[in-house]
């Protein structure tokens, strides 16, 4: 009998989760911003921790992405057109609570994060940090050139710029895009990190 395949660390043991910030650029920030956390439907499986800076959210992948997305959509419906923007940074692997000594894999369960469309669109600017130990050469380029070439057939990418790939689209899609390459990453790498800044309503975008 083959042995059974081990399964992936749970996200309570291997640190999963996400730090989000809303940023409504109006006077309203104070009713906007607590609103949309009241608001915002919380799964028992995640630790919510808000301080003045953000809000932590850690728990399963799919289930810390979706607050993400839900809570942002929350925001822009109460900011009512005003601009919005919002920072989400996701961390798998040791962020520094939790255990860094898993150094053989598998260290996810599951190939893409499904997100569904949130009715808000938005531009995005977004970042991809596989953190290899101690490979150097460009190693890390690889997962970020196919993660960028996941994109292009997306049909969110719009442009590539320093340090950063330009998305647009649906905040649902967005985030389901940035989260499933996060995901693949690290089925090869222990410890990914990805950032991604939303922009809705932006005075700017048809410049």
């Amino acid at each position: 009998m083959a042995a059974p395949t081990p399964s992936a660390p749970s996200a309570a043991t291997y640190g999963i989760g996400a730090r989000i910030a809303l940023h409504p650029m109006t006077d309203r920030y104070v009713d906007i911003i607590t609103t949309a956390l009241a608001a915002t439907p919380r799964p028992p499986e995640l630790e919510l921790t808000t301080s003045p800076v953000s809000t932590f959210v850690g728990g399963p992948d799919a289930a810390v992405v979706r607050y993400c997305a839900d809570l942002v959509a929350a925001a822009a419906h109460r900011a009512d057109g005003a601009h919005l923007a919002a920072q989400v940074l996701l961390s798998r692997g040791c962020p520094g609570e939790v255990t860094c000594t898993l150094r053989h894999g598998p260290w996810v369960d599951g190939e893409a994060v499904a997100v569904p469309d949130a009715g808000v669109r938005a531009w995005a600017e977004w970042s991809l940090y596989p953190l290899l130990d101690g490979q150097g050469g460009g190693a890390h380029m690889t997962p970020i050139m196919d993660a960028i070439a996941t994109a292009r057939a997306s049909g969110l990418f719009h442009s590539s710029d320093h340090f950063v790939t330009r998305l647009a689209g649906d905040v649902g899609a967005i985030l389901a895009l940035v989260a499933t390459a996060w995901l693949r990453t690290g089925a090869g790498v222990q410890h990914v990190v990805t950032h991604l800044s939303l922009s809705i309503n932006s005075p700017t975008q048809g410049v």
